[in-house]
């Protein structure tokens, strides 16, 4: 669509909503014994060597390039759940509850960083892609039916990507549709009084002065 390669039509770019995607609470596995880390977030730790403790995304990411833990991936990630959600994605016209609201974020940043850590991490990776065609094409199925007395669209169960991406052409499809199916917004020639100066064929003409 088209918000995915202008970011002139998206209200945040990839990299924003990735940003906002990494305050999400993830599980690791740390290899070092420290003691909490203090945040303006909140405060995370004790880590105690392979005990798990729960994280926010940015910090296991900081931790896993520094090769300080290893990163669980979310049961949703597994080949199994996926498995699922992609058959009720294509069974019903509806979007599955079953994902995060960052499902897309936070699976690219997983791949790009803790690859490693992901079982099945090709399988995984191709069920995300089909999930997410399958999505956006009901969205579309579901713009199709835009005409000039649609005056909002609902569509439950959307992702933060997905949202960024149809709210804009939405918003301009809405805008569009209003002005002109608004004939009253529009100037209509024969209505408009002719505001040129009127000339006046029997005044009587002043004389000009020497």
């Amino acid at each position: 669509m088209a918000g995915q390669s202008d970011p002139e039509l998206s209200l945040f770019s990839a990299e924003e909503l990735e940003f906002i995607a990494e305050d999400e609470i993830v599980d690791i596995v740390p290899n070092l014994k420290m003691g909490p880390l203090n945040f303006i977030s909140g405060d995370f730790g004790p880590f105690i060597p392979q005990i798990v403790a729960q994280v926010p995304l940015w910090l296991a990411v900081a931790l896993k390039k520094r090769g300080k833990c290893s990163i669980c991936p979310p049961q949703w990630m597994c080949v199994e759940n996926l498995t699922q959600v992609l058959e009720a994605e294509r069974n019903s016209q509806e979007m599955s509850e079953q994902l995060p609201f960052h499902y897309v974020e936070i699976s690219r940043l997983l791949f790009d960083h803790a690859n490693d850590d992901i079982s099945d991490a090709y399988m995984v990776r191709s069920l995300i892609e089909d999930i997410r065609d399958v999505r956006f094409h009901k969205v579309e199925t579901d713009l199709e039916a835009f005409n000039g007395r649609t005056i909002a669209v609902k569509i439950k169960n959307l992702s933060a990507m997905e949202v960024n991406i149809v709210r804009p052409f939405i918003g301009r499809a809405l805008q569009a549709f209003y002005k002109h199916d608004s004939p009253e917004l529009i100037p209509d020639p024969e209505r408009v009084p002719d505001r040129r100066p009127q000339v006046v064929q029997n005044a009587p003409r002043r004389q000009l002065r020497r």
